[in-house]
């Protein structure tokens, strides 16, 4: 299908499911959060599965074509796979600085990295199960799990990354056999520590994603941080060019926000685009009209069948009816622009 509409990840949880008021007013947590869900641990489960299934009926309903699990079951994008894994002392936290500079609680390494069993495995079954569209699941990428956490065992960041990496490469590989069709890597700290990811960000991505070609789509999203929490844009992406000496197939970057110069995805020849053209720091809904916009922007640097149109980021801090809003909206632009492109 010519400009197909997805989700980043995430879409809102309900009010009943999590305290969307306590959550907005933190960064995402890098440990377990469990104060966060409003529902008893008996029940959690249960309700959990509950909101998933709401999440990919709302998605269909907006006309999405790919589809997610809307990241229902998780504190944050990052922490309930970071915190499942051997070799890191859930009990006793570490401390890191988060991209705005400050100290946050985080996953504290104290032995090699080892994957115990498959984290997210269960939860694409039960997506798979509940839509016959494309469906895509994302996992917390191995360079930003390694700015996530606090090193007291392998000596260097690169290490870490590499170990995490090795993780990741079998979580992956296991979403793929039980039905994904499309694995995607969140690695926002390429951009928020550029100057360590030029070093060997893109190797250990390429680790992550070793002996997957032809298992299924892989994909990694990167970008300037939740609209909620950080509100200024820079003007353009630190690192991005670097991407296209890297295995993945779909690359995500935001344009609404931002405004980004798309003359930069030139420097993606070959990798499918998964552009950002819903604005999640404006509270109203966009009309069709200014997302095709925004997607003619990009075309005059990358053609229609290498591009994707999604949310510049994940939809969680955002009130539902704005996010369904939003999402018809840009489902509407699409069938516009297929029209108007003869597909």
């Amino acid at each position: 299908m010519l400009l197909p509409a997805s989700l980043v990840g995430s879409y809102p949880q309900p009010d009943w499911l999590i305290d969307r008021g306590r959550l907005a007013g933190r960064f995402p947590p890098r440990v377990r959060a469990r104060e966060l869900w409003r529902v008893a641990p008996e029940f959690l489960e249960q309700a959990q599965r509950d909101a998933t299934l709401l999440a990919i009926r709302a998605q269909e309903d907006a006309g999405l074509d790919i589809i997610t699990d809307g990241e229902i079951r998780r504190e944050s994008y990052s922490n309930r796979f970071a915190t499942a894994l051997d070799g890191v002392d859930i009990d006793n936290p570490g401390t890191a600085l988060d991209r705005s500079g400050h100290p946050n609680p985080v996953p504290r390494v104290v032995g090699p990295i080892r994957r115990k069993h498959p984290v997210e495995v269960s939860d694409l079954q039960f997506l798979r199960a509940h839509t016959t569209r494309t469906v895509k699941i994302t996992v917390p990428g191995p360079f930003t799990m390694s700015q996530q956490a606090q090193d007291d065992y392998y000596g260097s960041k690169e290490a870490l990354a590499f170990g995490y990496a090795e993780a990741v490469n079998e979580e992956i590989r296991d979403l793929f056999a039980a039905g994904a069709d499309i694995v995607q890597l969140d690695e926002p700290y390429l951009q928020a520590r550029s100057a360590e990811a030029a070093q060997y960000g893109v190797k250990v991505i390429n680790r992550a994603l070793d002996g997957l070609t032809g298992l299924g789509t892989t994909a990694l999203h990167l970008c300037f941080g939740y609209a909620a929490i950080i509100h200024e844009r820079p003007a353009g992406y630190s690192f991005l060019p670097e991407l296209a000496a890297c295995d993945v197939e779909q690359i995500s970057i935001e344009t609404a926000q931002s405004g980004l110069d798309c003359s930069v995805l030139s420097s993606l020849d070959g990798k499918t685009i998964i552009l950002g053209v819903i604005d999640l720091n404006d509270p109203a809904v966009e009309t069709p009209d200014v997302i095709v916009e925004r997607v003619r922007r990009a075309l005059l640097y990358v053609d229609a069948s290498r591009l994707v149109m999604a949310p510049d980021c994940g939809m969680k801090y955002i009130p539902r009816d704005t996010a369904f809003g939003k999402l018809a909206a840009m489902s509407a632009a699409a069938v516009r622009l297929r029209a108007e492109l003869g597909s």
